[in-house]
């Protein structure tokens, strides 16, 4: 079995910019996991534990999803839900071209058993998972309000390997689609 997900890429630029929004995350007092700067992606599609026989059939419905590339801007830093957060996550407006995309795969993973997503697709960055909640995390996001963390063109998707370790996930990719 292979824990996998499909990924939209950032580039090193926003990705060195994210870390330093994290820098000042890492002045409050609750209790932050940080996601590993270098692995900072757009998840468009979390798959779970897949046979690595079905691995091919996958692939095959990826890269039949037909698809322009876009930009986005990396906006502000919030969290998931302000009443009780668990994410601290960096915004993405894309002007709903990820919600397109994310629509597109929808349809071509359903017929080979992936369950639709019940939620919304909402584009964002995961910076961090919040342990244990403190007032003052609010008041640190609130002075970041104003700042973004640059633009780009999203130009295709990954599929990706997630092994978890110890330390922390570690990605491989299986395979990519350009648009």
């Amino acid at each position: 079995m292979v824990r996998a997900f499909i990924a939209l890429e950032l580039p090193h630029e926003i990705r060195d910019r994210l870390k330093g929004a994290q820098d000042i995350l890492r002045t409050c007092p609750a209790r932050l996991t940080f996601v590993n700067p270098s692995l900072i992606h757009i998840t468009l599609k979390f798959l779970g534990e897949v046979a690595e026989k079905d691995i091919p059939r996958l692939e095959s419905a990826l890269r039949a999803v037909s698809f322009q590339p876009f930009p986005v801007v990396v906006g502000t830093v919030t969290v998931n839900n302000p009443r009780r957060p668990f994410t601290v996550w960096c915004s993405i407006l894309d002007n709903g071209r990820g919600r397109d995309l994310f629509n597109k795969v929808e349809d071509r993973l359903e017929p080979l058993g992936f369950a639709r997503e019940t939620r919304g697709f909402t584009p964002h960055a995961t910076l961090a998972r919040i342990k244990t909640p403190d007032p003052a995390l609010m008041s640190v996001i609130r002075s970041m309000e104003e700042a973004t963390y640059g633009d780009c063109v999203i130009s295709g998707m990954k599929l990706k390997k997630s092994t978890l370790t110890p330390r922390g996930p570690v990605y491989e990719d299986l395979m990519e689609v350009v648009w």
